[in-house]
């Protein structure tokens, strides 16, 4: 393949409890690639690990041992202070319970990360406004999380996860806490998102339907990757 890997993992083990007669291996030799451009599932029941890998992928958490390249930053290298930041412009991160600060409005729930990242005042509002209109969001821009259903939050999230232009929008069961029709409109961003816009997106679930929608479909059990096939994708409406 000739476009860019922006993940590469070798050999990723993760232990907690080092040390302890408790100890647990949760990843067990993890081997991933994920290229420029791709739309790929990881799925797996709850305590297979994918929750953990995920922590890994977004550099919230490091590995025991292997080795974790993230768009040409070797993560075994980088210090605390520089992981922050690259988790702040390389990855968008979109959570099943939302993340959004409470007192805050979705255009400055939408605006943090690119504060955090020293973007000015004027930039901030441009690209915020612009985000909140391609998620269907520019007429609650001014409305807190509190204000807003479930589906809105979460539309709000994903226009927070492309504030900086992230290499890759890592989203862990972007739909677990919505209904079904919902959870296709956020579904169906993330589709627009990465036809239109070509975005990297890593769907961690535990849902084999939404899975298939993606272009790849690696299944994760018991800390092992133990299979990898091709998705169905979908056309959107």
């Amino acid at each position: 393949m000739d476009k860019k890997c922006v993940i590469s993992m070798r050999g990723i083990i993760k232990r907690f409890y080092i040390g302890t007669p408790n100890e647990l291996t949760v990843l067990k030799g993890i081997d991933l690639d994920v290229y420029e451009g791709e739309f790929v599932a990881i799925v797996g029941a709850s305590g297979s690990g994918k929750s953990t890998l995920m922590n890994i992928i977004g550099s919230l958490d490091r590995p025991t041992e292997g080795e974790y390249t993230l768009d040409d930053i070797d993560i075994a290298k980088a210090k605390d202070a520089e992981l922050s930041g690259i988790r702040n412009k390389k990855i968008g991160f979109v959570f099943q319970t939302y993340n959004l600060i409470a007192k805050t409005d979705a255009m400055k729930n939408v605006e943090m990360p690119m504060l955090y990242a020293g973007k000015s005042l004027k930039e901030r509002s441009r690209r915020a406004a612009e985000l909140l209109e391609l998620v269907g969001m520019q007429d609650r821009a001014h409305h807190k999380p509190e204000e807003l259903s479930g589906g809105q939050k979460q539309r709000v999230a994903i226009a927070r996860a492309m504030a900086n232009d992230p290499a890759i929008l890592l989203a862990d069961e972007p739909t677990g806490a919505l209904d079904s029709s919902t959870g296709r409109l956020v579904m169906d961003i993330f589709h627009k998102l990465h036809k239109e816009q070509g975005k990297t997106i890593v769907l961690i679930t535990h849902s084999p339907e939404l899975a298939e929608e993606c272009e790849r479909i690696i299944t994760i059990k018991d800390g092992e990757i133990t299979g990898e096939r091709e998705g169905k994708g979908i056309v959107t409406q």
